[in-house]
């Protein structure tokens, strides 16, 4: 069985193909500039087929979608015969409200939910709708489609973790509450630190800690979310690329006020201006600030050294959450490659008995044991796989 796994964005298109058989992926790529002018970089993994990155006209996601399947059956480029052997089709959708708890197959009513959650998610809900229709527009109705949900994982949270403390009426009435984010991510490094430490998930209580751009923690116990970071929005909780993390709501009706701006302009800040970028006045990117605190920049190095207070931070809160913790992981971006960051947040967690273990944390790109054998609490560094969370889920819902 062969799935297509499509993530869309406002004007780019990420996909992979993944043979469900052996779960090697077949080829991969992304579309981007789409509305504008149109680029796709098309890259088969098996058949030692050349890479395909060139400028194609793409008005719309239709158009995407039909230069990724035409590159995918291609005799030049693709590593399937017709676009016949792709059985299914997983999607990626960022918010799912309280609507969905799993991943569902799409229909109709499906696509009307997803419309219903577009408040919640502005930004991405519309671009992952319109991935969906033109995958459907240029495909058909015959191959069937799922949606993997962003939000979903965090559905097993009690009341007491996503209620916020405001008037229940704007719950009741309009769904206010903490959702999260980074589900699909989170469930799978769980997964699969279950499976290195060879016990059922059930039995552990796991905290995995999503760092890149976008960073987030979750607390999980025994295979079900908790608590997470991220609330109604991805803007809260730690302080990530440019987003602020959590924030005393105040400072932003002062910075309004004495500033003159509008809560458009206030939330442009928060969301493009602030977090590490904006402390340190260098970058969003983690290795930059690295090198910039190598060479004494100090506000680079404090607000490398708020990202890794604030992870401890969290975290320290889910061992009470959780009355203990078996395993702690690092993923994406920062959490996979960055291992000056790994090791400054693990030094606050002498106290569970964490010891790093500097060759193992010193590899990259494999999911590994850091801690030392005789460390109360393991530690692990384990690549996410989104993509192969959607296709599973995907093949599931359809065989």
């Amino acid at each position: 069985m062969k799935i297509l796994v499509i993530n869309a964005g406002s004007s780019s298109l990420k996909y992979q193909l993944i043979d469900m058989d052996t779960e090697d992926v077949l080829a991969k790529g992304l579309c981007e500039r789409i509305g504008i002018d149109g680029h796709l970089k098309h890259t088969p993994l098996c058949g030692g087929k050349p890479v395909f990155n060139e400028d194609v006209a793409m008005p719309t996601h239709s158009e995407a979608i039909a230069a990724v399947i035409e590159k995918l059956t291609s005799p030049e480029y693709g590593v399937v015969a017709s676009m016949s052997e792709i059985d299914a089709v997983g999607h990626r959708v960022v918010h799912g409200g309280e609507k969905f708890a799993c991943s569902v197959k799409i229909d109709d009513d499906v696509m009307a939910a997803l419309e219903e959650c577009i408040p919640f998610a502005p930004l991405h809900n519309p671009a992952n709708i319109t991935g969906i229709n033109a995958c459907r527009k240029v495909m058909g109705d015959d191959v069937p489609m799922v949606a993997v949900f962003d939000t979903a994982f965090h559905q097993t949270m009690p009341g007491k973790a996503y209620m916020y403390a405001i008037p229940y009426e704007y719950y009741e009435n309009d769904g206010i509450r903490r959702y999260g984010f980074h589900g699909t991510s989170h469930r799978y490094v769980s997964a699969r630190c279950a499976e290195l430490m060879g016990k059922p998930i059930e039995d552990l209580k796991i905290i995995s800690c999503h760092m890149g751009n976008g960073s987030s923690i979750a607390a999980i116990d025994g295979g079900k979310c908790v608590d997470t970071s991220m609330g109604f929005t991805p803007l809260v909780g730690l302080p990530m690329g440019t987003r602020c993390g959590d924030l005393d709501s105040g400072v932003l009706q002062f910075i309004m006020n004495k500033y003159g701006l509008n809560i458009d302009e206030m939330l442009n800040i928060l969301n493009k201006k602030s977090g590490v970028l904006g402390v340190s006045g260098v970058s969003s990117d983690f290795r930059d600030l690295d090198a910039a605190a190598s060479e004494g920049n100090d506000r680079a190095q404090l607000a490398l050294d708020m990202f890794h207070y604030w992870v401890a931070k969290v975290a320290g809160s889910y061992v009470a959450a959780m009355n203990g913790v078996d395993a702690i992981i690092f993923t994406a971006g920062v959490g996979e490659n960055s291992k000056s960051s790994r090791a400054a947040i693990a030094e606050y967690f002498g106290y569970l008995g964490v010891k790093i273990d500097e060759e193992a944390n010193s590899k990259r790109g494999e999911d590994i044991m850091i801690s030392t054998p005789d460390s109360k609490v393991k530690v692990f560094v384990i690549p996410t796989n989104e993509e192969l969370v959607i296709a599973r889920d995907t093949k599931e819902i359809c065989c």
